[in-house]
């Protein structure tokens, strides 16, 4: 009976752990692109989709879906290589990339999964919000 009326009283969704989790799942894949523009000598772009909440490699069948409970934001570049970045972040043969973030959180708390532009590398920052 106890187990009844605490139950409710669960949160439920996603969890701090699953959220980093997601963060870290989505800078793998990212750096797999990377590292696949590099060997293939070819540019790689990663499709980034706020309204679908997914990352899709340009490289590989990999794809990253965050779950509705959490905020899903993308700060991609305009442009890339002088022409439209079309919600990309885009890899070159050299390392190079036209940067961009995603950032997911939830209940204030979250991660930026950040690509530099000028060497690539891609790395997760936690965040706190206000």
């Amino acid at each position: 009976m106890l187990a009844a009326v605490l139950l409710p009283q669960i949160p439920r969704g996603t969890s701090g752990p699953r959220l980093e989790a997601y963060a870290v799942e989505t800078a793998s894949l990212l750096t797999a692109d990377r590292n696949a523009a590099i060997r293939r000598r070819i540019a790689v772009a990663t499709e980034v989709n706020a309204m679908s909440r997914s990352i899709r490699s340009g490289a590989s069948w990999r794809e990253v879906r965050v779950p509705d409970d959490v905020v899903f934001q993308a700060l991609l570049p305009q442009r890339c290589n002088q022409r439209p970045a079309l919600s990309t972040i885009s890899f070159f043969p050299s390392g190079m990339s036209c940067g961009g973030a995603v950032v997911l959180s939830r209940y204030g708390v979250g991660y930026e999964v950040r690509v530099n532009w000028l060497t690539g590398g891609v790395e997760v920052v936690a965040r706190r919000s206000p």
